[in-house]
């Protein structure tokens, strides 16, 4: 068997200017609705011309295989969570817990302070419970709500939900990234945590006043009698009440105590199913429609249809039906496809070496520390982009510039820091990575167009590149004292 030779610089050029080039022509062609199945199909020929390259440089299928198989494996735990949060929007929808939050939102937000007000609620949330996926698959499904209850802009409010979920994720000690960030890096988690509050702090206050500001500068282009007729409608259809909330309770809770996720939000699913026939009987048999049934197994088989196929909202009234009428396992699935061939083709540029001669040639251009930071943002921010996944943006800029950062005198919170500042907050700006597809699909907004919004994640990596140039906090390993020769 011969010998796999290393991938040169035009090797790992190839199929990442094909993706590159590919994307662009999808976008154009198909615009918003490119990520239902175009940009799936462009990610499967950009893992064909990698593994092509693979072979070429002396890499056998078989083993080109093993490792697609490998990197798909590691999004397991992220689809089967996809698919419970699915399940959870059906039954909590017609369980009235999302109906009852956006009631509750509806009489208590402020138009002109939504935005700020969901931003903030989000971040503490998150903040709590250290999962931003938990955060945008509750509240914010139900703030996305009131948010259209209200008329004001989806895709902004999409941002502010964002930005808040993620500044949580990112600071939360609860948190798996930031956990596995000061560990790649070579550094402990409150020393980690501590650094990231120079940037993180401003970023998240500036933030929070153009949200302000964008709330104060724009009006609601609901009326009053607009807003009565839609609070009744729910308020007759469902059962409004606080008892509703209760799974929203639980799953917090759950997330506080540590719970793992998949088990916390499927919990979440079920309870929502059960208090969906002990709250809303008549909703479940209407949606059921199966006279011919008992009453207990036309019960059943209404949660049944909200866990698989989420809930359809038959009011009469087409702003309610919009806004209720989604969920399910099966809506999903296009995003899991959207994992799942964006995972296979960076499993092969990082099997086939074409990820770390990218970020090789990257570091020879860096001869300043600002240049050494903005290299390795760059690095996190194009894995996220053509590995997809979050956690290799972070391990693996962690693994290859950790060396590099000691020959520099540079303490190793400095690059836990950028790793998180760039590598956790720009996975949700792309729309395949497992971040950006989830928080679509949980939201119901296309990342695309969210993205411009999301103030917090786009700010942030920005004041960590300017502290880099500038030198401000960033701190350099302290030589041990000389002994005094007497």
């Amino acid at each position: 068997m011969s010998q796999a030779k290393p991938a040169n610089l035009l090797d790992a050029l190839i199929p990442v200017i094909s993706l590159i080039l590919m994307l662009s022509m999808s976008v154009y062609l198909f615009g918003s609705d490119s990520s239902s199945g175009p940009n799936q199909i462009v990610l499967t020929l950009g893992a064909a011309i990698a593994a092509i390259v693979a072979i070429k440089n002396g890499h056998e299928w078989a083993t080109i295989l093993e490792a697609i198989i490998a990197g798909i494996s590691t999004a397991m735990g992220a689809i089967l969570i996809l698919l419970s949060v699915g399940a959870l929007i059906g039954t909590w929808l017609m369980a009235g817990t999302v109906p009852s939050l956006i009631y509750y939102g509806l009489e208590l937000m402020n138009p002109q302070y939504f935005y700020v007000a969901s931003c903030a609620i989000c971040a503490i949330a998150s903040l709590a419970t250290g999962s931003s996926w938990t955060v945008a698959g509750t509240l914010g499904v139900a703030l996305i709500g009131v948010a259209m209850g209200l008329g004001l802009s989806a895709p902004i409010a999409a941002g502010a939900i964002v930005s808040g979920a993620y500044f949580g994720d990112k600071m939360s000690p609860l948190s798996d990234t930031t956990n596995l960030a000061p560990a790649v890096a070579g550094t402990d988690l409150f020393t980690h945590i501590r650094h990231m509050a120079w940037t993180t702090g401003p970023s998240i206050t500036i933030a929070l006043i153009l949200f302000l500001f964008m709330g104060m500068g724009g009006d609601s282009q609901s009326d009053e009698s607009g807003l009565v007729s839609l609070m009744q409608t729910l308020d007759s259809v469902f059962n409004i009440s606080v008892f509703a909330l209760i799974p929203l309770v639980v799953v917090f809770y759950m997330a506080y105590k540590k719970i793992p996720p998949l088990p916390t939000i499927l919990f979440g699913a079920l309870l929502g199913g059960f208090l969906a026939m002990v709250l809303q009987p008549q909703v479940v048999l209407t949606y059921a429609n199966s006279p011919a049934l008992s009453h207990g197994l036309a019960m059943t088989k209404g949660v049944w249809m909200a866990l698989y196929d989420g809930y359809v909202a038959s009011t009469g009234v087409a702003q309610v039906d919009d806004l209720l009428s989604r969920g399910g396992m099966s809506s999903m699935l296009t995003t899991i496809w959207l994992i799942l061939t964006a995972l296979a083709f960076g499993a092969v540029l990082e099997h086939a070496g074409m990820l770390s001669r990218l970020i090789e040639s990257a570091l020879k251009s860096a001869k300043s520390t600002g240049s050494l930071v903005l290299t390795v943002v760059l690095s996190c921010i194009g894995i996220n982009i053509v590995a997809a996944d979050q956690y290799i943006a972070i391990v693996l800029p962690g693994k290859m510039y950790r060396a590099e950062f000691a020959r520099r005198g540079i303490e190793p919170k400095n690059l836990s820091r950028v790793i998180e500042d760039s590598g956790t907050l720009t996975s949700p700006l792309v729309p395949w990575n497992t971040c950006g597809a989830y928080m679509a699909a949980t939201l119901g907004v296309a990342t695309i167009a969210y993205l411009p919004f999301v103030f917090f994640n786009l700010i942030n990596p920005l004041v960590s590149i300017v502290y880099g140039f500038t030198g401000f906090t960033i701190t350099r390993v302290e030589e041990p004292a000389q002994p005094v020769v007497s």
